[in-house]
C-alpha cells in the first residue's frame, strides 16, 4: 500500500465509526429492553409472594428417614442403590483410580 493512501484509510475509518452505533442491535427502537420483566414474571408464577424472600418450607417428615438413613450409616448397614438399569459398576481389586499407575 502507497504511504500516501495509509493516512487517507485511516481518516476513513475514524469516520466511519460514529456510523456503526445506529447499526447496533441493542440500540434499535424495535430491541426489547429489559424492565423488570423477569421479577414480574417471577410474581405472576408465585403462589405466595414472600415465597420469593422465604422459600418454600419443605414437607414435614418429622425427621425420621433421616434418622434412619444416618442409623444404618452408623451401623454400616447402607442399602444399596437402586439399580438404574443404564450401567453396571464393578469394583476391581488391586484397580487404580483413573487408570493412573
Amino acid at each position: 500500500m502507497p504511504p500516501v493512501l495509509r493516512p487517507l484509510l485511516l481518516l476513513a475509518s475514524l469516520a466511519a465509526i460514529p456510523a456503526c452505533a445506529s447499526l447496533d442491535p441493542f440500540h434499535r427502537d424495535s430491541a426489547w429492553r429489559p424492565g423488570g420483566s423477569n421479577e414480574a414474571n417471577l410474581a405472576a408464577m408465585m403462589a405466595e409472594p414472600r415465597e420469593r424472600v422465604d422459600g418454600t418450607a419443605p414437607a414435614r417428615a418429622g425427621g425420621q428417614p433421616a434418622a434412619a438413613a444416618i442409623d444404618r450409616l452408623r451401623t454400616d448397614r447402607v442399602r444399596p442403590l437402586p439399580d438404574s438399569g443404564i450401567a453396571r459398576i464393578v469394583t476391581v481389586p488391586g484397580g487404580t483410580a483413573g487408570g493412573a499407575n
